[in-house]
């Protein structure tokens, strides 16, 4: 099982070709406290950099960008009614999408840890 990261810090574990999708610690922290997930249907197909979702918190709404293409096959329901895991354990419990990849290729874009260690400094 690999773990992969975005520039807009989402991270990514792949287990075959279904891939569950959340945000990290930093972004989570960045957003203070969360008090709306707008998610997607299973279903829906998305492109890479497309909207996915929006992440509501007291501070400010964030869109969630698709990290590759795919589409979702399950949706974390949990999250509507307690969207505040996302602040408890976004790298947890709290994901947001389980996808299908369409183009594994895509994965060689994101980060390993250390590079996304890197990025946020």
């Amino acid at each position: 099982m690999a773990t992969y990261y975005s520039e807009e810090h989402e991270w990514i574990t792949v287990e075959g070709d279904v891939a569950t999708l959340g945000i990290t610690q930093h972004a989570a922290d960045q957003l203070g406290e969360v008090v709306f997930v707008e998610q997607r249907e299973a279903g829906e197909e998305f492109e890479k950099g497309g909207e996915i979702g929006v992440i509501e918190s007291v501070k400010a709404a964030s869109e969630i960008y698709a990290p590759l293409d795919g589409e979702v096959v399950e949706v974390n329901d949990a999250l509507a009614d307690n969207p505040g895991a996302l602040n408890e354990s976004p790298e947890g419990d709290a994901w947001i999408y389980k996808i299908k990849i369409s183009d594994a290729s895509q994965l060689d874009d994101l980060m390993d840890l250390d590079g996304y260690k890197a990025l946020i400094g």
